[in-house]
């Protein structure tokens, strides 16, 4: 898990995408060239904001990495893995406990693990990450950006542009 102390924003989920794949996918996944992203269709990463999109080009570029992702619509999030395996059990760890600093909620979230064997790593970040930053028409057409046929609102491609 990837926190910060500034405002949540699109350049802050690719952020923490972009750890992740540091500290541990490009390992993980060493000839890996795609990436598939599930994500909740609102929010700083929902499948309408520009910012998001933009930012995930600039990773894509900086990476040769093709991105894919794939929006759960409006109100189904639930079945989301991840809201059950990862942040279900976080919660119950830190139940009852005040977080009285960034430290402590830190501390919490890397105490948490499971029987199944899930231990949750985490590191925070102090970049300061302006607001209501705007993506102007000409910027977006730059993008790299395919839309399958299929759900074409909720899922779309993201690949590198040519140097």
């Amino acid at each position: 898990m990837h926190v910060g102390t500034s405002t949540e924003t699109p350049q802050f989920a690719v952020d923490a995408l972009r750890h992740w794949w540091h500290r541990t996918g490009r390992r993980r996944y060493r000839h890996a060239r795609r990436l598939l992203i599930e994500a909740d269709a609102g929010g700083s990463n929902g499948c309408r904001p520009r910012l998001w999109k933009q930012a995930l080009q600039q990773w894509a570029d900086a990476e040769g990495l093709t991105v894919t992702v794939a929006h759960y619509p409006r109100g189904a999030s639930k079945w989301n893995p991840v809201e059950h395996r990862l942040f279900g059990p976080i919660r119950n760890n830190w139940a009852g406990e005040p977080l009285s600093s960034l430290e402590k909620m830190l501390g919490l979230i890397r105490g948490t693990c499971t029987q199944t064997g899930l231990k949750v790593t985490a590191s925070c970040t102090h970049k300061h990450y302006p607001a209501h930053v705007r993506v102007s028409n000409q910027e977006f057409a730059q993008l790299n950006i395919r839309h399958p046929a299929t759900c074409p609102n909720w899922n779309y491609t993201v690949a590198p542009r040519a140097p």
